[in-house]
């Protein structure tokens, strides 16, 4: 006789941690996630429900298949994985863990979840994060971002953290690493504070001062031609 674990019926919704990376449609309309491994090629919002990666037609979390959204119990666990190169651009994520759910030792394996807060590593340079720029992989209809900061951004396609928040929506909280409690973070529909329009500043102003310099530069061509 297989024995089998009590239901559980928790009276708030369990949370975990994972890793994700940003991504932004490429119309710059939307912005969500995808994962790093199974499942990494279907993009989700902050609300969403999860699907069967093999196409089967059981609703996930199927007790003999691997699909379902997927994260551990312990922030650290999740921060470990960003020390792998492969997952070096990726964002640490809080999660809610809606719905039917499997626990595991050291996770959970389940249906549904709300993304809390997206927590943004620095820029590969090492500095700060003002925004999340276009990292030159994707998905059909969608562009990978990874962490930049106001020098390194130039002209790539990007969004502010701010302005993640607000296209990703369902009061996703966007925190930039080392910033503090309040800086680098807003809220969908919340007002941007002094730390948010001061990362947006230095967006603007690192763009404006690219497009000077290749204004210099043309200048420079036509005297020369």
């Amino acid at each position: 006789m297989r024995l089998r674990l009590p239901a559980e019926r928790p009276t708030e919704p369990p949370a975990g941690y994972k890793i994700a990376h940003p991504m932004l449609s490429q119309d710059g309309t939307r912005a969500g996630f995808t994962g790093v491994s199974l499942g990494g090629a279907l993009p989700y919002g902050v609300l969403d429900d999860a699907s069967c990666v093999y196409g089967r037609r059981h609703r996930p979390p199927a007790r003999l298949c691997d699909c379902g959204f997927h994260c551990v119990h312990e922030r650290k666990l999740a921060e470990a994985l960003l020390c792998t190169a492969e997952h070096r651009s990726a964002v640490l994520l809080e999660v809610s863990v809606l719905g039917a759910y499997i626990r595991f030792e050291r996770g959970f394996r389940y249906a549904r979840q709300r993304v809390r807060t997206a927590t943004v590593g620095p820029c590969a340079c090492g500095a700060p994060a003002v925004a999340l720029a276009d990292s030159g992989w994707g998905r059909p209809g969608w562009r990978a971002l990874a962490a930049a900061c106001a020098g390194c951004v130039r002209a790539r396609a990007s969004v502010s953290l701010a302005g993640f928040a607000r296209l990703a929506g369902q009061g996703l909280r966007v925190i930039a690493a080392g910033a503090g409690a309040a800086g680098g973070r807003v809220a969908a529909g919340e007002s941007l504070g002094v730390p948010e329009l001061v990362a947006e500043a230095a967006l603007l102003q690192a763009r404006l001062d690219w497009f000077q310099s290749q204004l210099a530069r043309l200048g420079e061509r036509g005297e020369q031609g």
